[in-house]
């Protein structure tokens, strides 16, 4: 199954945009309950204004809940993303740190968030447990857990380390676009011959088809067709 998802997302990566870790732990606290594509709809005039640590700390209620309201749960989020940046300015010189046990002690920093961060901003391999993370890897049957970070850990031991990150990228992708929750496209999944779950959704191709989205939907399909997830 690993060797379906390289092949299917050979290119999977962090859908936000960002350029600094600061951006990043930003647009991440803002991705909670919003789509990644709503989130970088935001985040350009977002990141204009605010610069550093310093000015999320300093800045304006409610200038910043207006610039984040599209993404919902904009106070909550504001709150988090204001008591980041004060967190950064006291304790860690407005930067943000490269360590696990330093990132979680953030306000609007979980562990998911954390690895995120690392993985994507320092180079550290991460397993993300999101919520498209977590139903496949139960829906694989790799592990019955649903806490996300027994869910982590027991992946890590299935996985070398070195491919943390983009596992978690690769499994996300393919949640996103090919596994649904209610309705997963199983006749078009370069997986299908592995799954044990095969059979959830529609498995005829020309069915599952209408079902696969994102812009790898041709390369996807065209797997299939040459018999990469024939059953």
């Amino acid at each position: 199954m690993l060797r379906g998802l390289e092949v299917a997302f050979p290119d999977a990566h962090c859908e936000l945009d960002f350029t600094t870790p600061l951006d990043l732990a930003v647009a991440v606290i803002l991705s909670a309950q919003c789509t990644d594509k709503r989130v970088n709809e935001v985040t350009p005039a977002l990141f204009a204004r605010y610069r550093t640590a310093a000015d999320y700390a300093g800045a304006d209620r409610t200038e910043l809940e207006e610039l984040i309201r599209p993404t919902g749960f904009f106070r909550n989020k504001a709150t988090s993303i204001m008591g980041l940046g004060a967190a950064l300015v006291q304790r860690h010189g407005g930067e943000v740190p490269g360590k696990l046990k330093d990132l979680v002690t953030l306000p609007g920093v979980g562990r998911k968030t954390a690895n995120v961060i690392l993985g994507e901003a320092f180079g550290v391999p991460g397993i993300t447990v999101d919520t498209h993370f977590g139903r496949l890897v139960r829906r694989w049957g790799w592990t019955e857990l649903e806490d996300p970070v027994k869910v982590e850990h027991a992946i890590g031991e299935l996985i070398p380390r070195k491919d943390w990150t983009m596992l978690s990228h690769r499994v996300i992708f393919h949640g996103r676009r090919v596994c649904h929750a209610r309705k997963p496209a199983c006749g078009a999944c370069a997986l299908a011959r592995d799954c044990p779950s095969f059979g959830a959704g529609p498995t005829t191709l020309a069915e599952a088809a209408k079902l696969v989205r994102g812009p790898e939907t041709d390369h996807l399909l065209s797997l299939v067709a040459e018999g990469e997830g024939a059953r």
